[in-house]
């Protein structure tokens, strides 16, 4: 799927992809949600090359939104919100260069927001240590196999998604519940 002018593409990494599209799915204004990876130096890598950190890549969502229904704006505020983007390297019991808060630009707007934002919740001390998130350039992003898209969706019965999605569900659908899809 390729931007269009009612479609724009935002990717976020912040932990594990699942958590990530399970989170962005439900907003409205999001059309779509794809698990993958973006923002190394390898092409096309499996998993299993990925999740070993030697690749670069972090997991992400390319999130597809119409800018008429949800801006970029308020997609950074659900980002901001649903991980903790102080932790290098990590989000909970996921470590590793892979699961690192990441910001990856498709545009200069996107680009000014994402550090307008960090620097604002940086200086007002929202987070008790500073953000870590790097923020990058969009270059490739590489989606992952079948079976990790919806995942959450189609496992949700799962020990993983029922000790760390589920919460972070329904703190999220509690925080933003004016965004959710009906």
């Amino acid at each position: 799927m390729e931007s269009s002018d009612s479609i724009e593409i935002a990717t976020f990494g912040a932990g594990c992809f699942w958590c990530i599209e399970a989170v962005f799915e439900e907003l409205k204004g999001v059309e779509k949600v794809v698990s993958g990876f973006s923002g190394g130096h390898v092409k096309n890598p499996a998993y299993r090359e990925v999740i070993s950190g030697r690749t670069g890549h972090a997991e992400v969502a390319q999130i597809y939104f119409n800018p008429k229904e949800i801006s970029f704006k308020e997609l950074l505020e659900v980002f901001w919100q649903t991980h903790d983007p102080t932790t290098l390297n990590r989000q909970g019991n996921d470590v590793g260069t892979q699961y690192r808060s990441i910001i990856l630009y498709h545009n200069n707007e996107q680009k000014e927001l994402a550090e307008f934002y960090l620097k604002k919740l940086d200086e007002s001390q929202a987070f008790e240590n500073p953000i870590v998130t790097e923020i990058k350039a969009f270059e490739a992003f590489y989606e992952a196999d079948n079976y990790h898209q919806n995942y959450f969706k189609y496992n949700s019965d799962q020990p993983y998604c029922q000790y760390v999605i589920k919460p972070k569900l329904k703190k999220f659908r509690e925080a933003f519940s004016d965004k959710l899809k009906e």
